[in-house]
C-alpha cells in the first residue's frame, strides 16, 4: 500500500476519525499524544481502539505517548487487540528506544512495524547525525520543527517568507539522510497553516523532488494536495520508461535520451518512479 499522506487525528474524537476515514490519506494516525489532554487519555484509548475495530480505507496506526511520560506501554497494551498497523513514537531519540517500543509491543504479542518522529529535541538530531538507526521492526521516519523550536527555545521555526529557518531546514535534511541509510521510509513534517493550499502544495512538491517518500498532514483538506505530490505524473512516468528502454537497448550501462547521457542512476531513478506509481 502506498503511504503518501499521513493524517494525524484527535484519538479522542469518534466524530474526527469517522471523516478522516473518508478523506482518503493513504494512512491515519490515531493521535494519543499531544491532541488528548493528559486526564483524557484512558478515553481516548477506548475510543481508538473502537475506532480500530471499525476498520478504514487506509492504513491506521497509533501515536503513542512519548517513553518518557511512562503512558506508552498502556496505550500500546489497550489499543493492539484492534490489530493496529503500526504504532507512532515521538520524541525518539535513538535506536533504543525504537528497541523500546518494539519490546513493549512484541510483549503484548504484537509484531507492527514502528514510524519514528525523529526530531522533536536537540539530542535526537545530535543523534540522527552520528548514529545509525536502523532497527528491524523500524518502517519509517518522520520530522517536525515545533517540539524541537521549544527545545532550543526558539520564537519560531519559519520566517517572514513562511520559509523554514536554517536550524530546521538542517533538522529535515539530516532526517532525510538518516532514513535513506537506515532503508526506512522518509515523511515530511506537517504544514500547520492549513488554510494555505499554495503553500501546502509548493512544500509538498519540493519534499517529493528531494526524495521524501509521503507528508503528515494535520486536517483532510490537505490530504488531496499531498497524495498528487508523491505520484508520479504523466510526464515523469514517460520519462521513467524511455530511460528504462533506452538503456535496455543499449546493454552496455550508458545511453543517451533526447541529446542527453543516461548511466545507472538514471536508470535507478527511472525504476523508483514506477515502483511509486504501483
Amino acid at each position: 500500500m502506498r503511504h503518501r499522506s499521513w493524517l494525524f487525528v484527535p484519538g479522542d474524537s469518534a466524530r474526527k476519525m469517522a471523516r478522516a476515514a473518508e478523506s482518503g490519506a493513504d494512512a491515519l494516525i490515531y493521535d494519543l499524544e499531544d491532541s488528548v489532554a493528559p486526564g483524557a487519555k484512558d478515553d481516548a484509548r477506548a475510543v481508538t481502539f473502537e475506532a480500530l475495530r471499525a476498520g478504514a480505507n487506509a492504513a491506521r496506526w497509533v501515536r503513542v505517548n512519548a517513553l518518557g511520560t511512562g503512558r506508552a506501554e498502556e496505550d500500546v497494551v489497550r489499543t493492539i487487540g484492534a490489530a493496529p498497523d503500526g504504532y507512532v513514537l515521538p520524541k525518539c531519540e535513538g535506536r533504543a528506544d525504537i528497541d523500546a517500543l518494539a519490546g513493549i509491543i512484541a510483549g503484548a504479542g504484537g509484531r507492527q512495524p514502528i514510524l519514528v518522529i525523529a526530531t522533536e529535541t536537540v539530542r535526537a538530531v545530535r543523534s540522527l547525525a552520528v548514529s545509525d538507526w536502523a532497527h528491524p521492526a523500524l518502517f519509517g521516519m518522520a520530522w517536525g520543527a515545533e517540539d524541537l523550536a521549544a527545545d532550543l527555545g526558539a520564537m519560531a521555526n519559519r520566517g517572514a517568507d513562511g520559509a523554514y529557518l536554517r536550524p530546521f531546514l538542517g533538522a529535515r535534511d539530516t532526517m532525510l539522510f538518516a532514513a535513506k541509510a537506515a532503508g526506512a521510509w522518509s515523511i515530511d513534517g506537517v504544514f500547520t497553516d492549513f488554510s494555505d493550499p499554495d503553500g501546502l502544495r509548493a512544500e509538498a512538491d519540493a519534499a517529493a523532488e528531494m526524495g521524501f517518500d509521503g507528508k503528515l498532514a494535520i486536517h483532510p483538506a490537505q490530504v488531496a494536495a499531498i497524495n498528487a505530490a508523491f505520484s508520479p505524473s504523466d510526464a515523469q512516468l514517460a520519462w521513467a520508461q524511455r530511460v528504462i528502454a533506452a538503456m535496455a537497448e543499449a546493454g552496455d550501462g550508458v545511453a543517451q535520451l533526447d541529446g542527453k547521457m543516461l548511466d545507472q542512476p538514471h536508470l535507478k531513478t527511472a525504476r523508483a518512479i514506477l515502483a511509486r506509481a504501483e
